[in-house]
Order: C-alpha cells, then structure tokens, then sequence
C-alpha cells in the first residue's frame, strides 16, 4: 500500500473530494484526519473508513481559524503520533460578477480558500520539519490559471495558491518537505450542482475528454503527490482537467 504507516490530514474531507480522497487513502494505508467544518459529515467519513478497517479520526475546524487548525493539527498527532500529508483541500464559492460582488462574499471566500491554506500549513509544518518528511499538497483550479468570469474572488484565491505553493516548495525543499498542487477542471461535486445544464454541457463541449471530472480522477492526483513515488516533484501545478483548453 503507497501510504502505509503514513498519517494524511485532509481539509473539506466530510464530503465531495475530501471524503473520495479520505476513502483512498485509507484503503492505501493511511490514517485519515477527516477535517471539516460540518462535524457530521467529518463523522460520518471517519465511520466508513473505520467500518472498512481503516483508522481516522474526526476533526471539526474551521480553517479560516488558525486557533482551530492548531487545535485540529494537535488531535492527529495525539492520535497518531504525527502528521506526514497535508491535502489542503477545503474551498467554497461565492460567485458573483466585480459589479455585484459584496464585500463580504471576496472575504468568505478569500478567508477560507486562501487564508484556510495558509493557516493549516502553518500549523502542520513544525512537525514536518522536526522529522524532516512531509508531503503537503494544495488545491488550486484551473481557474486560477486562466481566470472565469464571475469569480474575482475565487480565482483570486486559488492562483495565490499557487503563488505559495512555490514559495513554500523553495522555503521547505531543504527540509525534505515536497510542496505541490492540484488544479481541478470541471468535476461533479456538489459545488457545481447548482450550475444550468446548458453551462455544463458548454463545458463537457470545450474538454477533449467530453466529460466532467469525477471526484476520483482528483483524488489519485492527491495520492500520486502523497507517496513517495513523486519524492523528487516539487513546486508543480498539476492540472487535472481532462486535457480543457481555454
């Protein structure tokens, strides 16, 4: 199993990607820190990996929080005995265009998309860096490469994702800490399930795979940047969206 004897806390693991991701990397041998902001579902994913005979532990935090991410950080390792994966996954959208944009809907976003990243990093490292081994893997989008209309805000946040992805692929590397990211297409989680159909099948239309992500295809990203098979990837953005071009 690629994660045996390895320990991966995950953010946004209650549900969508998060818990797809949770789910294999137990069956690989992880234990799992289901993080989430909504403790029900956080139990819940803990509750079937454990039925399969997996260990995880779960954690309500709000990201946004570093008290909270502290707090959550200092649970798996009471638990575990230390923290070796990182997949900074949580995110939220609060579309709008600049012109009706509030205020707060750029703050939520930028408070947990960014900030939430930041936060949870901060937190995890110490303990990466103490062992000197740790895999920290971040969430960005293929939006914040190119940019979407109607997401100042989220875009924003995911391509400062990538800003400090490589920043902190520089400031860690020589503490053997590898620092990469992911950049999602169109996947078929709940987060677009509220999107028309004639969006979507715009979309399906401008990706050469004619289709939309399915949760596992970003999941096995997550894995391949977890194990040690990428031991020498450092500072990427994986994108993962069924070749779109934009």
């Amino acid at each position: 199993m690629r994660l045996q004897n390895k320990t991966a806390l995950i953010t946004g693991a209650g549900q969508g990607i998060g818990r797809t991701t949770a789910l294999l990397f137990a069956r690989e041998g992880a234990n799992v820190i289901v993080a989430d902001i909504n403790e029900g579902h956080a139990q819940a994913a803990a509750a079937e990996i454990t039925a399969a005979g997996g260990k995880a532990l779960a954690v309500k935090v709000n990201v946004a929080s570093l008290h909270e991410c502290e707090a959550a950080v200092a649970a798996g390792i009471a638990a575990f005995g230390g923290i070796q994966i990182l997949v900074n996954n949580a995110g939220i959208t609060r579309d709008a265009t600049l012109a009706k944009m509030t205020e707060e809907q750029f703050d939520q976003v930028i408070s947990v998309n960014l900030k939430g990243v930041f936060n949870m990093t901060k937190a995890v490292t110490p303990g990466m860096v103490e062992k000197g081994y740790g895999k920290i893997v971040n969430t960005s989008s293929v939006v914040g490469i190119y940019g979407n209309f109607g997401q100042t805000n989220y875009v924003a946040t995911k391509s400062g994702v990538i800003g400090m992805t490589k920043v902190w692929a520089r400031e860690f590397g020589r503490k053997g800490i590898t620092v990469n990211a992911v950049a999602p297409g169109f996947i078929a989680t709940d987060m677009i399930s509220t999107v028309p159909e004639k969006v979507i099948s715009g979309i399906k239309e401008r990706t050469p795979l004619q289709r939309l992500g399915d949760p596992i295809d970003i999941a096995h990203a997550y894995l391949f940047l977890s194990s040690d098979e990428s031991a020498f990837v450092s500072g990427i953005v994986l994108s993962v969206d069924g070749g779109m071009t934009w």
